[in-house]
Protein backbone atom coordinates (compact mmCIF):
# COMPACT_ATOMS: atom_id res chain seq x y z
CA UNK A 1 0.00 0.00 0.00
CA UNK A 2 1.46 3.29 -1.17
CA UNK A 3 -0.18 6.65 -0.79
CA UNK A 4 0.74 9.79 -2.67
CA UNK A 5 -0.20 13.07 -1.05
CA UNK A 6 0.08 16.21 -3.13
CA UNK A 7 0.24 19.83 -2.11
CA UNK A 8 1.03 23.18 -3.63
CA UNK A 9 -1.62 23.58 -6.28
CA UNK A 10 -3.77 26.64 -6.55
CA UNK A 11 -4.44 29.83 -8.41
CA UNK A 12 -1.54 31.84 -9.77
CA UNK A 13 -1.17 34.82 -12.06
CA UNK A 14 0.54 34.51 -15.44
CA UNK A 15 4.27 34.77 -15.00
CA UNK A 16 4.08 33.49 -11.46
CA UNK A 17 5.51 30.37 -9.91
CA UNK A 18 4.28 27.38 -7.99
CA UNK A 19 6.00 24.41 -6.46
CA UNK A 20 4.08 21.17 -6.24
CA UNK A 21 5.03 18.53 -3.71
CA UNK A 22 4.15 14.86 -3.63
CA UNK A 23 5.02 12.74 -0.63
CA UNK A 24 4.91 8.97 -0.87
CA UNK A 25 4.15 6.96 2.22
CA UNK A 26 3.12 3.47 3.22
CA UNK A 27 4.76 0.11 2.70
CA UNK A 28 7.52 1.27 0.39
CA UNK A 29 10.44 -0.99 -0.36
CA UNK A 30 11.76 1.06 -3.23
CA UNK A 31 10.60 3.69 -5.65
CA UNK A 32 11.64 3.11 -9.23
CA UNK A 33 10.42 6.43 -10.53
CA UNK A 34 8.24 9.36 -9.64
CA UNK A 35 6.79 11.97 -11.88
CA UNK A 36 4.10 14.38 -12.79
CA UNK A 37 1.35 14.24 -15.39
CA UNK A 38 -1.21 16.84 -16.25
CA UNK A 39 -4.51 17.06 -18.04
CA UNK A 40 -5.82 20.41 -19.14
CA UNK A 41 -9.43 21.19 -20.04
CA UNK A 42 -10.35 19.33 -23.20
CA UNK A 43 -6.85 17.93 -23.56
CA UNK A 44 -5.26 14.52 -23.23
CA UNK A 45 -3.21 13.64 -20.21
CA UNK A 46 0.46 14.22 -20.84
CA UNK A 47 3.69 13.49 -19.08
CA UNK A 48 5.25 16.57 -17.52
CA UNK A 49 8.40 15.31 -15.86
CA UNK A 50 9.91 12.15 -14.45
CA UNK A 51 12.76 11.37 -12.10
CA UNK A 52 14.11 7.84 -11.93
CA UNK A 53 15.82 5.73 -9.30
CA UNK A 54 19.29 6.75 -10.42
CA UNK A 55 18.38 10.42 -10.42
CA UNK A 56 18.04 10.98 -14.13
CA UNK A 57 15.25 13.33 -15.11
CA UNK A 58 13.08 13.96 -18.11
CA UNK A 59 11.03 17.06 -18.71
CA UNK A 60 8.67 17.48 -21.62
CA UNK A 61 10.42 19.38 -24.38
CA UNK A 62 7.85 22.14 -24.40
CA UNK A 63 8.34 22.72 -20.67
CA UNK A 64 12.10 22.67 -20.44
CA UNK A 65 13.47 25.86 -19.02
CA UNK A 66 10.34 26.57 -17.02
CA UNK A 67 9.64 23.32 -15.16
CA UNK A 68 12.10 21.44 -12.99
CA UNK A 69 11.64 18.15 -11.18
CA UNK A 70 13.59 17.22 -8.08
CA UNK A 71 13.32 14.89 -5.13
CA UNK A 72 14.20 14.41 -1.50
CA UNK A 73 14.88 10.72 -1.10
CA UNK A 74 14.89 10.89 2.68
CA UNK A 75 11.32 12.15 2.58
CA UNK A 76 10.17 10.10 -0.42
CA UNK A 77 9.03 13.37 -1.86
CA UNK A 78 9.13 14.70 -5.39
CA UNK A 79 8.77 18.34 -6.34
CA UNK A 80 7.77 20.16 -9.47
CA UNK A 81 8.97 23.73 -9.67
CA UNK A 82 6.92 25.66 -12.19
CA UNK A 83 8.11 29.09 -13.25
CA UNK A 84 6.86 31.66 -15.73
CA UNK A 85 3.45 30.06 -15.71
CA UNK A 86 1.15 30.57 -18.64
CA UNK A 87 -2.61 30.14 -19.01
CA UNK A 88 -2.03 27.00 -21.06
CA UNK A 89 -0.39 25.44 -18.02
CA UNK A 90 -3.80 25.31 -16.37
CA UNK A 91 -4.51 21.66 -15.67
CA UNK A 92 -5.02 19.02 -13.06
CA UNK A 93 -1.57 17.81 -12.12
CA UNK A 94 -1.20 14.21 -11.02
CA UNK A 95 1.64 12.70 -9.06
CA UNK A 96 2.71 9.24 -10.15
CA UNK A 97 5.04 6.67 -8.67
CA UNK A 98 6.21 3.26 -9.72
CA UNK A 99 7.13 1.51 -6.51
CA UNK A 100 7.67 -1.85 -4.90
CA UNK A 101 6.13 -2.66 -1.54
CA UNK A 102 8.53 -5.52 -0.91
CA UNK A 103 11.60 -7.02 -2.49
CA UNK A 104 9.80 -9.91 -4.21
CA UNK A 105 7.21 -7.70 -5.85
CA UNK A 106 7.46 -5.90 -9.11
CA UNK A 107 6.94 -2.20 -9.44
CA UNK A 108 3.34 -1.09 -9.41
CA UNK A 109 1.84 2.19 -10.45
CA UNK A 110 0.36 4.55 -7.91
CA UNK A 111 -1.39 7.83 -8.47
CA UNK A 112 -2.15 10.85 -6.40
CA UNK A 113 -5.56 12.42 -6.28
CA UNK A 114 -4.61 15.26 -8.58
CA UNK A 115 -4.23 18.91 -7.71
CA UNK A 116 -5.65 21.80 -9.66
CA UNK A 117 -3.31 24.44 -11.02
CA UNK A 118 -5.05 27.45 -12.49
CA UNK A 119 -3.16 30.24 -14.23
CA UNK A 120 -5.42 33.21 -14.74
CA UNK A 121 -5.49 35.03 -18.02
Amino acid sequence: QVQLVESGGGLVQPGGSLRLSCAASGSIFSINAMGWYRQGPGKQRESVATIRLGGSTNVADSLKGRFTISRDNAKNTVYLQMNSLRPEDTAVYYCHANARTHALDYGRDYWGQGTQVTVSS
